[in-house]
């Protein structure tokens, strides 16, 4: 399986090295939106989708007042679809839609790809279909007014590496599985697949700066430790799943390369 390693948007919060852990205090901070593309035997699918064409249209009706706090760079260029046409591909060649979960950063890219299934926990569906008060500005039901083919699923099947996960999804080969890792948001996932070179695991927001996988010297910049806590829908169990997560890098680096969503440093590494 060919695997790609695509950034579907740029974030510019403010804060500096307080967020990014580099950099001065008083310029803006640069996060990524990290996904896959991964071509498979019989079409393509995309693991997280970033934001979309209409997020970069209409952003105070897609992104509300979130965009003013991660302040995304809104370049059409960037979204998931057009970096599938640069490759060569149709938006139609995107059979499948795999999310670790639906803050509006992860699931802008979904109305562009209006034919393909959507993978998801049916918790983070039943969380995001709610939308309850404090979460309405992390979940924006214009994403996905289009109406998607949900696929849903509950943690079951055999382990892998130790962790629950689903391994039977709909139209995908064994090589793709969902992981739970549920902290950041109610049905929060990690992505596993096999590819060329053994096993990638998207942790999706189980954690946002490389140094968190550090085994002797855990940190994060401030500001981003703060986000991580005040956005976590259950705090200990994001805690717990992340250090569950240092474990498997630390114990299976041979075996599982594990990145996150948002870490410029080490979308670079795999590209």
């Amino acid at each position: 399986m060919r695997v790609h390693h695509l950034d579907c948007a740029t974030l510019c919060p403010p804060g500096g090295r307080l967020v990014s852990g580099g950099g001065s205090g008083s310029s803006p901070a640069k996060l990524v939106c990290h996904c896959l593309l991964l071509e498979l035997p019989d079409g393509l699918a995309l693991v997280d989708t970033g934001l979309g064409l209409e997020d970069c249209a209409t952003p105070a009706r897609r992104l509300g007042v979130t965009a003013s706090l991660i302040r995304p760079v809104l370049d059409p260029a960037q979204t998931a679809v057009r970096q599938v046409e640069a490759l060569g591909f149709h938006a139609r060649d995107v059979r499948h839609l795999l999310i670790t979960h639906l803050d509006l950063d992860h699931a802008g890219g979904l109305s562009d790809f209006p034919d393909a299934t959507v993978h998801l926990l049916a918790d983070e569906h039943a969380a995001a279909m709610a939308r309850r008060f404090r979460d309405r500005s992390r979940y924006r039901p214009a994403q996905w007014a289009h109406g998607p083919r949900w696929s849903l699923y509950r943690p079951e099947g055999e382990a892998w590496f130790g962790f629950d996960c689903v391994r039977a999804l709909e139209g995908l080969p064994p090589e793709v599985l969902m992981v739970p890792l549920a902290g950041h948001s109610r049905g929060h996932s990690g992505v596993a697949v096999r590819g060329e070179r053994g096993w990638l695991l998207h942790a999706g927001d189980a954690y946002y700066h490389r140094s968190e996988l550090d085994p002797d010297r855990r940190r994060c910049p401030p500001l981003l430790r703060l986000f991580g806590h005040v956005t976590a829908e259950d705090a200990a169990a994001r805690l717990e799943n992340l250090e569950r997560i240092r474990q498997l890098a630390v114990e299976n680096a041979g075996e599982v390369q594990v990145f996150s969503a948002h870490d410029p440093v080490e979308l670079d590494r795999f590209r």
